[in-house]
């Protein structure tokens, strides 16, 4: 018997999701303050990485 496999459009779309929830549950934490001060260091620093870093070309 074969088990049930999962597309591998599905696994990302699986994994988009569960991404996108955790964003959303740090974003709400930070908004409301309650993210360590270590954290929300580290979250500038990638933020402002990310605004000056130029982007990526589509493969």
């Amino acid at each position: 018997m074969s088990a049930p496999t999962v597309t591998r459009e599905q696994a990302f779309a699986n994994a988009r999701a569960v991404l996108d929830r955790a964003r959303a549950r740090r974003d709400a934490d930070r908004a409301a303050g309650r993210l360590a001060p270590e954290v929300e260091l580290i979250c500038r620093r990638l933020e402002r990485q990310q605004r000056t870093a130029p982007h990526r070309a589509a493969a």
